[in-house]
């Protein structure tokens, strides 16, 4: 009866580590992080990126002179910091993306988003592939519409995901062995 609960306790957490490291992990503005020194193009930034549900954005920040808070499209625009959805202030703080739509994240502190420390994420929806109607002879058929996709990262462009991902990765795996050494 043991080696069952084992094996399915075991079965689980390969399953939890699939599902939690599909996503990217994105350090907003890269290697000079979330700043309003030097003034750092994050529209250029985010817009260079191909962002899914389950990524991850990662603001880095000296928190003695930064925040993240995240605002409505209205307060993004005004740099208004006094409607939030939520306030971020560790210095280290990771916003999981878990549905499509428009993130929008400035700094609070007086003068840095009217420098530029703002960025808008745009995660789109999953495209759906309708069903073809079946012809009709009453009915003329209009070809459906298509978006263009999403223009991808040129092969330079600097994705902060895959050497933190491989991290993320190894530590889940290393946890996994932990625990099947730990049940034996």
């Amino acid at each position: 009866m043991i080696l069952p609960k084992k094996t399915m306790l075991l079965f689980l957490m390969v399953l939890v580590l699939c599902v939690v490291s599909m996503g990217e992990v994105y350090k907003v503005g890269d290697s000079p992080g979330w700043t309003d020194i030097g003034h750092f193009d994050y529209k250029s930034w985010s817009a260079s990126k191909n962002f899914r549900v389950g990524d991850s954005i990662v603001f880095e920040y000296n928190k003695q002179f930064h925040n993240v808070v995240r605002v409505t499209h209205k307060n993004f625009n005004a740099c208004n910091a006094t409607t939030t959805y939520a306030t971020f202030n560790s210095g280290n703080d990771t916003f999981v993306i878990r549905k499509p739509g428009h993130f929008y994240f400035i700094s609070s502190f007086p003068g840095h988003c009217q420098n530029g420390q703002k960025v808008d994420i745009r995660v789109p929806g999953p495209t759906k592939q309708s069903p073809s109607p079946s012809p009709s002879p009453s009915v003329p058929i209009t070809p459906p519409t298509t978006r263009a996709p999403s223009p991808s990262p040129a092969a330079g462009d600097n994705k902060s995901g895959s050497s933190e991902m491989l991290f993320s990765f190894k530590l889940w795996l290393s946890m996994l062995l932990l625990v099947v050494v730990a049940m034996v």
